[in-house]
């Protein structure tokens, strides 16, 4: 059969029995439609619907998406030229608006249970000559986790995720409220916020927070705690560790899932860092990681050495290297400029590069202790926005080159908010400056990867920089 998958080898012996399977099932009539789903640039999933027999040719024939996706800012703006040599991206076949192929990773497949009959399954990017689409973050990190494997290591990731949730007043369709983006959906809490893990308000939102478990579990994501946060109608959502890829591709569907089902029942969800409703908390994404032996399973980052260091040698080398590039991977951890409101002092955010044990305040907060399966360095700097393909890769890449280097972290940081130390990053202007800088990163990222990332952002900060806030307005409208 000379399809694109066949034809340019693009699944090993497992993929090949998964996608067996996923049409198996298609032809027993389990589904009356797919989704093929693609995590852009932004981590935002991008797709189409085919009906049942059309999906399942497309399985391996792949999904034509039009390459100015790839051009696209937040606002959903083309910010390249598309119609320019190389459609602005200096790539061969990305010019003109023409097609780029998605194609399943039948692994992935899902049954989407608030949807009717309605099967996911998520995508990698190639360029039409079956090549790997050189912006196919997904890849990136697939690449991170191959070059740890080199090493008989692999990648465990459990994610802390905090989101708001809204009651959905008026969803903003009047013909006026388009636009690039539109006027936001006016909306209403559903806590008044500051009584952190407090029953009675986890009780008043029982309905959401049983919706959200009831599909989640359904979906098959590691869910593991519902909890009330600290700011008004703000939530958070704890998951199990997972391996290689799947905290990242876990992270990418929750978050879209989590605002379907949301908009389905009357409710707006928001993964926006700090949203603009008076007494706002910001919302930050915790990512606990460690690395495991291949040969036995074994947690690598268990110190055996009681009242010595928090973590094994090797986990102190990686704790190291996450330090040296906590300022080049912040672009990647915090990619909104709204996501750098959140960095304050004394506001369990951090504000510099330092670990400390068990320490909230410090950017890498170190959990471990001789026999702990569960040792492991959970970083605070992401938000919840950020392509988790990205902010995982920059993990990896940074982790690994503090354990080639053999790098020494410092002593713990045990006042977080006095350590002198490397500031992180207090703009998105400068954090992309940052990423810029850190040539490690630049290299194990791609230079055109960096170069084509950053121009999106920039193009955001321009637009930014055009518009009056409110801000201005009242400094400066009355008084001169």
């Amino acid at each position: 059969m000379d399809d694109f998958v066949t034809r340019h080898g693009l699944w090993n012996d497992t993929q090949q029995a998964q996608a067996q399977d996923f049409i198996a099932r298609l032809e027993a009539g389990e589904w009356d439609v797919v989704r093929f789903s693609w995590a852009d640039q932004h981590g935002v999933l991008r797709g189409k619907t085919l009906v049942a027999d059309a999906g399942r040719s497309a399985l391996r024939r792949g999904v034509n998406l039009t390459t100015t996706l790839l051009a696209k800012d937040t606002s959903h703006r083309s910010v390249f030229p598309v119609f320019a040599t190389g459609g602005g991206f200096s790539v061969p076949g990305l010019q003109g608006g023409a097609d780029f192929v998605i194609v399943a990773d039948p692994g992935t497949l899902r049954t989407l249970p608030w949807a009717q009959r309605t099967a996911w399954v998520l995508c990698d990017a190639y360029m039409k000559d079956g090549q790997p689409c050189p912006f196919d973050t997904r890849r990136i990190l697939r690449r991170a986790v191959a070059e740890l494997a080199t090493q008989q290591l692999s990648f465990v990731a459990g994610l802390e995720v905090e989101f708001h949730a809204f009651k959905l007043d008026e969803a903003a369709m009047q013909l006026g409220d388009s636009g690039q983006p539109g006027v936001p959906p006016r909306v209403s809490l559903l806590t008044h916020g500051h009584q952190y893990l407090t029953e009675l308000r986890y009780d008043s939102v029982e309905a959401l927070m049983e919706l959200l478990r009831r599909e989640l579990l359904a979906l098959g994501l590691p869910l593991q705690s519902l909890e009330i946060e600290f700011g008004p109608s703000q939530f958070e959502l704890v998951f199990g560790p997972t391996a290689g890829l799947a905290p990242a591709d876990t992270m990418v569907l929750l978050r879209s899932a989590i605002k379907q089902i949301c908009r389905r029942h009357g409710y707006h969800a928001t993964f926006m860092c700090r949203p603009r409703i008076p007494n706002v908390m910001s919302s930050g994404w915790h990512l606990h990681q460690s690395l495991c032996r291949m040969a036995d399973g074994a947690n690598a980052f268990i110190p055996t050495q009681e009242g010595g260091a928090p973590l094994s040698p090797m986990g102190m080398h990686y704790l190291a290297g996450l330090q040296a590039h906590a300022c080049g991977s912040a672009a990647l951890a915090s990619p909104t400029l709204n996501g750098y409101r959140r960095y304050r002092p004394l506001s369990l955010a951090p504000d510099r590069a330092i670990w400390a044990e068990d320490n909230r305040g410090a950017m890498l907060r170190v959990l471990g202790a001789p026999g702990d399966a569960a040792s492991r360095i959970e970083n605070r700097i992401g938000e919840p926005t950020a392509n988790p393909y990205l902010y995982l890769a920059s993990q990896l890449f940074a982790g690994l080159h503090g354990i080639a280097g053999q790098m020494d972290p410092g002593p713990s940081a045990d006042a977080p908010y006095e350590t002198p130390a490397p500031r992180l990053p207090r703009t998105l202007e400068q954090a992309l400056a940052a990423l810029r800088q850190d040539t490690w990163l630049c290299e194990k990222l791609g230079q055109g990867f960096v170069d084509y990332y950053c121009h999106i952002k920039e193009a955001e900060i321009a637009r930014f920089n055009l518009e009056v806030s409110e801000w201005e307005q009242r400094e400066y409208f009355d008084m001169f």
